[in-house]
């Protein structure tokens, strides 16, 4: 008996830092404009800011596109994502990495669609958290149809949002 309550105590001890990293880390699954899944984004928050991990698909092939966090919950297709609303913007900073007063917390490097429609990268934002303040969780990741020129106002051109996640 002794036996088996000290090896249930080592399977609990084993489980328990994978629990606590589990508030570390938060998944996005995108919807494409049809309403179907279109791939997962995997976050994991860092010492100073958030790793973020796409792979979607159904994307125009061969072309750059924006990709931001934006400030809502919502991911209605139906309505082309406009639910998700604006740049998540916590400063009241202007839109773009390469603008005077600028970026928001949301904006991020535009991202390579290849031949066959898939976006696969590694993106890593310094000014936003999971949670606490600028925190993430329960906002959207969009890509957007066309490239970011990161200093138009209020979105650089982005056009067009083709697919949204919800972080969960």
């Amino acid at each position: 008996m002794r036996t088996i309550l000290i090896a249930a105590a080592l399977a609990l001890t084993a489980v328990l830092p994978a629990t606590a990293q589990d508030k570390q880390t938060a998944i996005a699954n995108f919807v494409g404009l049809d309403g179907k899944q279109a791939g997962r984004a995997v976050l994991t928050e860092g010492k100073a800011g958030v790793l973020i991990e796409l792979d979607v698909s159904g994307l125009p092939a061969n072309r750059w596109v924006a990709f931001h966090i934006h400030e809502n919950n919502h991911c209605d297709h139906m309505h082309g994502f406009e639910s998700a609303g604006g740049h998540f913007n916590p400063a009241n900073a202007e839109h773009g990495l390469l603008a005077a007063n600028g970026p928001h917390a949301g904006d991020m490097p535009n991202q390579y669609v290849d031949q066959d429609g898939k976006l696969r990268a590694q993106v890593f934002n310094s000014m936003v958290l999971l949670d606490g303040k600028n925190g993430i969780r329960g906002r959207t990741l969009m890509i957007h149809a066309e490239s970011d020129d990161y200093r138009s106002q209020p979105v650089g051109g982005a056009g067009k949002r083709l697919a949204c996640a919800i972080i969960e």
